[in-house]
């Protein structure tokens, strides 16, 4: 057995511990996956490498009614694969190997490792470690749902699609969340015809409804839209491609189609299964979780277990990475300084959907905001404005995109935000630092300049037609 003052399951986000704190004292990373976690490795940073070229492709198609001729006519996407993973893969290793090769104190373990104990873990090559502390930030993974033919070598996740040969030419996204919603939109935008499966009615069904059902329509003109509809299995055919069977969930109608590529993208489970957690006695949520408090500390029986802290997607019901850092350094914090614990703050989070068009939010959605005013008694406005509201809408000519607001009546304090367009990962920063700093929308709206005419005159716009109640002093 091996004593380490610290050990950290996962290189995520949990990575970033190993600060100069811990120069004097022994660290474990353990990891039986690739070093960097899932952001760098398959999802925020290639994807979003990914999502760059594509947008041009819209762009250029989008470009007709602008009174520009213009086509792409060809893209290169081995290029585009190799520039994004020949960075990625740099970074990864430089990470691993100054992890396992440069840092004295620091001993990387390339392989799984399950709890034996509260205080012991045990390597997948018989390993076993005692740690004073132990962090659980092992992250989480795609899932295939139990379809005949899932094994296919032409069936894909998050994980292995970004790394094909070539550009597919039909393209089967089985799934209508937001992993599914981006790739629709990097494949479509890179050339590809893509088919999306879904078993429920609309897309993204967890956003604002104004959001699901206005992105809904707009996919629908982008790719061939299946809904409320499921495939029942895919057949390998002898020219390489497949043949996928799908059959409706309302009157179960059949129908077949040819494809070459299958992604599914139908989500992401913790990998919290893979730590046996019932030797620890950690506590789970419903979904498989590891259940925190406000501290990031693992849970027993409800109550804080001294030297056992979890973040990120293996504790966390937000699969952000944002979320996953801020929560590395509520713990990196706490680590340092256990008598003065700090809490992590998910009272705003944020979120984007790099599809196109794009869609950011954070708050509560209508119905959420409507359903706390029910119990609450306090009234809350909303006000929709449309892209094409400002000049720079109309320099683009917009059809689909549009910010909308949610406020309390009263105080003006605001309490959710929504927006679906051109750049809305950007176009919604200032509103979350407005809800984060207790920020009010008369003061927003009139408090400062907005830059005409720039697109964020949209978020003016919108803030100036919530129906707020006036209160002295406020900004003309």
């Amino acid at each position: 057995m091996t004593y380490y003052d610290l050990a950290i399951i996962g290189s995520g986000s949990g990575n970033s511990l190993v600060t100069k704190d811990w120069d004097n004292k022994r660290v474990a990373i353990i990891d039986g996956g690739i070093f960097g976690g899932t952001c760098l490795n398959v999802g925020c940073i290639p994807t979003k490498m990914l999502v760059y070229p594509a947008e041009i492709g819209h762009m250029v198609a989008e470009g007709k009614v602008l009174g520009v001729d213009a086509t792409v006519i060809n893209t290169r996407w081995t290029d585009i694969r190799d520039r994004i993973f020949g960075r990625i893969d740099a970074i990864s290793e430089g990470g691993r190997k100054y992890r396992a090769e440069e840092l004295e104190n620091v001993t990387l373990y390339e392989e799984n490792a399950r709890f034996t104990s509260r205080t012991t873990l045990e390597t997948a090559s018989g390993a076993v470690i005692e740690a004073g502390h132990i962090v659980v930030a092992a992250g989480s993974r795609a899932v295939k749902p139990p379809i005949e033919g899932i094994d296919l070598p032409q069936v894909h996740t998050s994980d292995s699609v970004m790394r094909v040969d070539e550009l597919p030419r039909r393209v089967l996204i089985i799934g209508g969340g937001y992993i599914a919603a981006e790739f629709a939109g990097i494949f479509t935008g890179l050339g590809s015809s893509v088919t999306m499966v879904n078993r429920s009615g609309t897309l993204l069904r967890g956003q604002d409804s104004t959001v699901t059902e206005r992105f809904t329509d707009a996919a629908a003109g982008l790719w061939d839209l299946k809904l409320n509809c499921v495939v029942q299995s895919i057949i390998e055919n002898t020219d390489g491609s497949v043949t996928a069977n799908l059959a409706s969930t309302q009157d179960n109608r059949q129908e077949s189609i040819q494809i070459d590529l299958v992604l599914v993208a139908t989500g992401r489970v913790p990998n919290s299964d893979t730590l046996a957690c019932e030797v620890a006695g950690i506590d789970r949520e419903l979904d498989g979780r590891v259940r925190v408090d406000q501290y990031q500390r693992v849970l027993s029986d409800g109550e804080p277990v001294e030297g056992l802290w979890a973040l990120g997607d293996v504790s966390s019901e937000h699969q952000l990475k944002h979320v996953a850092n801020h929560e590395a350094r509520v713990v990196g914090y706490n680590l340092i300084h256990p008598q003065d614990l700090r809490a992590s703050d998910h009272r705003f989070i944020p979120a984007a959907v790099f599809t196109h068009p794009q869609i950011a939010s954070v708050g509560l959605t209508e119905d959420q905001a409507l359903a706390r005013g029910s119990r609450t008694g306090v009234a809350t406005v909303l006000a929709v404005q449309e892209y094409t509201s400002t000049a720079y809408g109309w320099a683009m000519e917009d059809t689909t995109g549009f910010v909308k607001l949610i406020a309390e009546k009263k105080s003006g304090r605001l309490l959710g935000a929504h927006i679906m367009g051109h750049e809305a990962s950007i176009l919604i920063q200032p509103l979350i630092q407005a809800m984060s700093q207790g920020l009010p929308v008369a003061e927003m709206a009139r408090g400062q300049y907005w830059i005409h005419p720039a697109l964020t005159e949209v978020v003016e716009n919108a803030l100036l037609s919530l129906n707020v109640d006036p209160t002295p002093g406020d900004p003309i």
